[in-house]
């Protein structure tokens, strides 16, 4: 039974049930062009299809990305976001930057320049995020949470910031943390990493503690920031980010 994965501007093709289609053929319409790779995953066929145009169909809706993460398992969010994220190196790659000539697809991942046969595979971002906790003498523990202009709605989150070239992750961090909030860490330890196909990024967590500095923050960017306990925590980031399972690792043991 094939899988679609299937995605207009982000949104992606969901059955009415709220699961990835499957069947030995779609029950959708879509041209064979609009297939943008088709890969073995797990014994069962993948399709990653690209649509022109929405598919409005009373079996079907689409859902924005990241509200499939509550919906979808684990493996056919993370097959969503590579569909997106194909889609994305696509658009972004319709002509060779060595000669200017027309790229075609040379494998399920990559792309190959018809003039020059450059090939090309999808590049991903590199950000490092942070959960930097305070421990002052004889008072609860804290953990930093920021709030950024770009931010929908009123949740904090954790310093985040994409690795620079030439730079290690451990010397992004800091400088990311010096940056935004003017505090230097210690005991810096890597967390986890997680896909983030908002187009490309691959975020990689750690976790730190507070050496010094008071914040200061980086107003173009930030609009509010400070020290939490676990007993005052504002409104988090939901749950398909990694910021809150960094967040939930400290606060729910």
């Amino acid at each position: 039974m094939t899988r679609y994965f299937v995605s207009y501007q982000g949104e992606l093709l969901l059955t009415k049930k709220g699961a990835i289609p499957t069947g030995e053929s779609p029950s959708f319409p879509f041209s064979p062009e609009s297939v943008l790779s088709e890969m073995e995953i797990g014994g069962r066929k993948c399709l990653f299809i690209q649509l022109e145009a929405p598919i409005q169909h009373e079996a079907f809706q689409m859902v924005p990305l990241r509200k499939c993460y509550p919906i979808l398992s684990a493996e056919d969010y993370r097959l969503s976001g590579r569909c997106v994220e194909l889609i994305h190196f696509n658009r972004t790659h319709q002509y060779c930057g060595m000669c200017g000539a027309t790229m075609q697809w040379a494998s399920p991942i990559s792309k190959k320049c018809t003039h020059c046969h450059q090939e090309v595979w999808p590049s991903i971002a590199p950000a490092v995020i942070v959960r930097v906790l305070r421990h002052l003498p004889n008072q609860p523990e804290e953990i930093l949470l920021v709030r950024a202009h770009t931010f929908r709605g009123n949740h904090y989150g954790l310093v985040a910031g994409f690795v620079e070239t030439a730079e290690t992750l451990e010397e992004a961090l800091r400088r990311e943390l010096w940056e935004e909030v003017h505090i230097k860490v210690k005991n810096i330890k890597y967390f986890d990493s997680q896909p983030w196909p908002f187009p490309s990024n691959l975020m990689i967590g750690f976790t730190a503690d507070y050496e010094e500095g008071d914040i200061i923050l980086q107003s173009s960017e930030l609009c509010e920031g400070g020290w939490f306990t676990k007993d005052n925590l504002p409104e988090i980031p939901d749950k398909a980010s990694i910021a809150r399972r960094l967040i939930d690792d400290w606060a729910l043991r």
